[in-house]
């Protein structure tokens, strides 16, 4: 037998390749039980995933004082970075429940938007959780530090807020905008141009 007949059985009994999405590294949501998302991010940094774990300030008044508390801006869900074949060291993390999909399968949330969020909340943005909202009118943010973000429009005391909703899980956030950062949406796309740059 050649070498060369040798190299070609060799390939024939190679293993299967994984699908992308299996090797490959995405967001996806991670559903935690009730008030244990803080120790479900503490485990998932313990075992090195790369987690994103929003937080908000909210002052709550109890009979003898206030008290700040540091609250998930998305209640019982984590968002972590990992390939699926990673999947069952996440799966075992006491707390959480599972990965959100459909179909048995966990889906993928768009790298673009959970990076959006992560800059935008990391420079101290308020936010404040929101119901999820599907009527109403789409904007989209044409600049400012959410720029490429849509969502909803909405009116508030005077204030203009817009509200940021994530399809998959169903949750949304409130941010506090300025009417010249928001252009309407068209049939999926937006013309207007800054005219209130962030320099």
């Amino acid at each position: 037998m050649t070498s060369l007949s040798m190299a070609t059985r060799l390939q024939e009994w190679r293993l299967p390749t994984l699908p992308e999405p299996y090797v490959s590294e995405h967001w996806y949501a991670a559903y935690t039980c009730s008030n244990q998302e803080k120790q479900v991010a503490t485990q998932l940094a313990a075992r090195n995933f790369q987690y994103f774990l929003p937080l908000y300030s909210s002052l709550r008044r109890w009979k003898d004082r206030r008290v700040s508390l540091e609250l998930p801006l998305f209640p019982s869900y984590v968002f972590v970075r990992l390939a699926l074949k990673d999947r069952l060291q996440v799966l075992q993390i006491p707390s959480l429940v599972r990965l959100v999909g459909f179909g048995g399968l966990p889906s993928a949330l768009p790298d673009e938007d959970l990076e959006v969020l992560r800059s935008t909340l990391s420079e101290s943005l308020h936010a404040r959780p929101h119901s999820f909202l599907t009527a109403g009118r789409r904007v989209k943010i044409v600049c400012g530090p959410l720029a490429g973000l849509q969502g909803v429009l909405l009116r508030r005391k005077g204030n203009l807020r817009l509200v940021v909703s994530v399809e998959l899980i169903q949750r949304s956030i409130a941010v506090d905008v300025d009417l010249t950062d928001v252009a309407p949406m068209n049939d999926g796309a937006s013309s207007s141009i800054c005219l209130n740059p962030q320099i």
